[in-house]
């Protein structure tokens, strides 16, 4: 069953990048972790204020350890 998930979700991905090949987000990141969390904070507010705090809260917590 887990290889059937994965497999579709590999599926989903390729068709959403040959659908959107140029997609990118406003959000500044450097990895899954610190993407997920900015998602999850410019849901609150804009992604220009996201961006301004997320370097001081990414310095003092790197990692989601």
């Amino acid at each position: 069953m887990a290889d059937e998930l994965k497999s579709r979700a590999t599926e989903i991905i390729e068709r959403l990048k040959a659908h959107f090949p140029q997609a990118t987000t406003a959000l500044d990141h450097r990895d899954p972790f610190q993407l997920l969390v900015a998602t999850i904070l410019s849901a609150q507010c804009t992604d220009e204020r996201v961006n301004m705090v997320t370097p001081e809260l990414f310095r003092r917590f790197p990692g989601p350890a």
